[in-house]
């Protein structure tokens, strides 16, 4: 595993891109099976009229998002336990553009705000999910609290 990353690790205005996921039909059918059983999510012609075709859920795409920022940095993230308020919040999600099979995916994270405290940091983040085209399909802000190197060492 990769060397824990801690509120240091990320300054104001830095921009990373990681992932890589392709969306099926099938993985937009199964999601939406389960999840999200609107018409538009689980068949092509009852999709057409309503948004040109299959599309997935938002809520696909956030699960998506998630998934490929716990492989690229949360679950090495020095997260700060969870005590009367939890260390992480979702401020925002804005569904900006629809995922559609075949869509390759990743991640746009730039750091929007990290102020520190003695053992501690708050980072806010915007998450992007960006199509091949380069074009954002899914938008969330988040902020993150984040150990300080020298806490962490404790």
């Amino acid at each position: 595993m990769s060397a824990p990353l801690f509120f240091e690790d990320f300054r104001e205005g830095d921009v990373v891109e990681y992932g890589d996921v392709t969306v099926s039909s099938q993985d937009i059918i199964a999601f939406a099976e389960k999840f999200d059983p609107q018409p538009f999510h689980l068949d092509d012609e009852a999709a057409k009229p309503v948004s040109g075709g299959l599309i997935a859920s938002g809520w696909h795409g956030a699960a998506l998002m998630l998934r490929v920022n716990c492989d690229a940095f949360l679950l090495r993230a020095a997260l700060v336990e969870s005590t009367k308020a939890d260390p992480l919040s979702v401020e925002e999600i804005s569904w900006i553009r629809p995922i559609r099979p075949g869509d390759r995916l990743r991640v746009r994270r730039t750091v929007l705000a990290a102020r520190h405290t003695d053992q501690a940091g708050e980072v806010e983040f915007l998450f992007e999910l960006v199509n091949q085209h380069g074009l954002v399909a899914t938008r969330q802000r988040s902020a993150l609290g984040i150990l300080r190197r020298d806490a962490g060492a404790r």
